[in-house]
C-alpha cells in the first residue's frame, strides 16, 4: 500500500480510472434524477441518497468478489453461434428495463397523467423508486467494476477510484435533480438519454460495442443546447 503512494504508475491509473468511473456514473445520475422527480421533497432527497449509497455498497461488494466477478464473463450458453455470459445477460436485461422505464415515463409525460401519482400514496411511490434504483444500480455496478478490473491491477486503486467517483456523483446529483425537476423539457431530454443508454447496454450484451464517446458527446451536446434554451427563456421572461 505504501509503495503505491510513491508510484507514478499507480497515480496515473487512479486518475484515469476515477475519470472513467465518473463518466460511467453519468448514466446513474440521469436515471436517479428522472426517478426522484416523481416524488416530492424530502422523499426525493432521501431516495437520491439511498440510491447513491446502494450504488457505492454494490460496487464495494463486487470489488470484494473479484474472482467470482471475472467468472461472469465466461460463456453460459450459445444461441446461433453467439455466446452469452452472465454479464451479457445482466446488460441485456438492464438495458431493456431502462428502455421500458424511459418509454413509460415519456408516455406519461406526453399524456400528462398526473392523477395517478396524486392518488397513489407517497410511501408507495417512494418504495417503488427505491426498487427501481436497486435494479439499475446492480446493472451499472457490474459494468463499472468490470471496466475497473480491466484497467487497474491493485484493488486499493479500484476502491479509491470508486469512492472518489461516488463522492463526485453525490455532490452533482442534487443540482442535476433540482434542475430536471424545475425544467420539464430537460426531463424529456433525460428520458431520451435513458433510451439511448438502454440501447447501448443491450448492444453490449449482444457483444456489439457502441463507443461510449459517441453517446456522451450526444448527451453533452443536447444538454448544452437545452441549457441555452433555458437561459434564453429566462431572459425573455425577465425582459417582459
Amino acid at each position: 500500500m505504501i509503495d503505491l503512494l510513491y508510484s507514478p504508475e499507480a497515480w496515473a491509473a487512479l486518475l484515469t480510472l476515477t475519470a472513467l468511473e465518473i463518466v460511467l456514473g453519468i448514466d446513474n445520475i440521469i436515471f436517479l434524477s428522472v426517478l426522484v422527480s416523481r416524488i416530492p421533497e424530502p422523499q426525493a432527497t432521501r431516495a437520491r441518497q439511498i440510491g447513491l449509497a446502494l450504488a457505492l455498497i454494490f460496487r464495494l461488494i463486487l470489488l470484494s468478489l473479484l474472482v467470482w466477478l471475472t467468472g461472469l464473463t465466461a460463456p453460459v450458453f450459445t444461441i446461433a453461434e453467439q455466446a452469452f455470459s452472465w454479464r451479457d445477460i445482466i446488460l441485456i436485461v438492464g438495458g431493456l428495463f431502462l428502455i421500458a422505464k424511459a418509454t413509460h415515463e415519456i408516455h406519461a409525460e406526453v399524456e400528462a397523467r398526473e392523477a395517478e401519482h396524486k392518488t397513489s400514496s407517497v410511501q408507495k411511490a417512494f418504495f417503488w423508486v427505491i426498487v427501481q434504483i436497486v435494479i439499475i444500480d446492480l446493472v451499472f455496478s457490474v459494468d463499472s467494476i468490470l471496466t475497473a478490473i480491466g484497467m487497474a491491477e491493485h484493488i486499493e486503486i479500484m476502491v479509491a477510484a470508486v469512492l472518489i467517483a461516488m463522492a463526485v456523483m453525490y455532490l452533482s446529483s442534487g443540482p442535476v435533480s433540482r434542475f430536471v425537476a424545475e425544467h420539464p423539457t430537460t426531463k424529456m431530454l433525460a428520458l431520451a438519454f435513458l433510451v439511448l443508454i438502454g440501447v447501448a447496454l443491450v448492444a453490449d450484451g449482444f457483444q456489439f460495442h457502441i463507443p461510449r464517446g459517441y453517446i456522451y458527446f450526444a448527451i453533452l451536446f443536447s444538454a448544452a443546447v437545452e441549457l441555452f434554451n433555458v437561459l434564453a427563456k429566462r431572459n425573455r421572461s425577465k425582459a417582459l
